[in-house]
């Protein structure tokens, strides 16, 4: 009971995280979608993403990072939105791509939506970690963020960590520190997976569905001529978490998630990932 009262704690307390917000008209391109994706006001705060029976949205960074720290406030599709994902992630091109995933997969009225993070190197990801947060995604806007530094990687919902995906390159587990990423969110139809593993159709009906973007913002190593730059006395290039901060994930995810592909006995029966251990 007493450590429910201290999560219940870390949980009201970080719902005052505030983001600093950059400006979707001047950081981002809406590159698909053909008019829906929308930005809202003059100073590039709010953007929507809509998606109806024939085409979804999305938009990209107009900058690569190779390294960096990227956060937005989203407000996911109300309602019935099976077979819907909404996603917020880094990616480089190519066949061979690194990616670092936040993709919310929708579900029927009255069912919660699954966070679902992975990341992928030189094109091979399977190490995924599922949620079903404490809060309806749906209802108000709350801050998602990436940290992508060279010893990990953290992904954070309203300042408290919720996976840290560590450098083992010792240990020969593939992590990204050669290949620059850009920022990509979208807004797509996957009915054939996303719910219930394709039970859940997409109602069309219901559409278009729509998602809301707001204060998004990156810092980050610049990728421009072949090379990098970082911001000077960036913290989150050595971000680490500290021992509260330990607590707090494993807190979280103990009571909220929901699949970690380290404790998936049968899809690894020769033994998990060097980097489960």
């Amino acid at each position: 009971m007493k450590s429910f009262a201290i999560l219940v704690l870390f949980l009201f307390a970080a719902q005052s995280v505030s983001v600093y917000a950059g400006s979707f008209h001047k950081d981002v391109k809406i590159h698909w979608g053909d008019g829906r994706g929308k930005i809202h006001d003059n100073e590039g705060k709010l953007l929507s993403l809509s998606l109806d029976k024939s085409s979804g949205s999305g938009f990209q960074s107009n900058q690569e990072f190779l390294y960096g720290k990227a956060e937005v406030q989203m407000k996911l599709v109300p309602g019935n939105s099976a077979g819907t994902v909404t996603t917020f992630y880094l990616k480089s091109p190519g066949t061979t791509w690194d990616e670092i995933d936040f993709e919310f997969l929708g579900n029927i009225t009255g069912h919660p939506i699954t966070l679902h993070t992975n990341v992928y190197t030189k094109g091979s990801g399977d190490k995924e970690q599922q949620f079903h947060l404490w809060f309806d995604p749906t209802a108000d806007f709350h801050t998602y963020c990436i940290t992508w530094n060279p010893q990990r990687i953290i992904f954070t919902v309203d300042g408290i960590p919720l996976r840290e995906f560590m450098n083992a390159e010792s240990r020969g587990v593939p992590f990204p520190t050669k290949q620059p990423m850009r920022l990509y969110a979208s807004l797509w139809e996957a009915e054939h997976w996303a719910t219930r593993g394709g039970l859940e159709k997409t109602d069309w009906s219901k559409a278009p569905f729509t998602a809301f973007y707001r204060n998004y913002n990156v810092e980050g190593c610049v990728w421009a001529n072949g090379k990098s730059a970082c911001p000077t006395n960036s913290q989150w290039f050595n971000q680490k978490l500290d021992s509260n901060s330990q607590k707090r994930m494993k807190a979280v995810q103990s009571k909220y998630m929901v699949y970690n592909y380290c404790a998936d006995k049968k899809r690894f029966p020769r033994g998990v990932p060097p980097e489960c251990s």
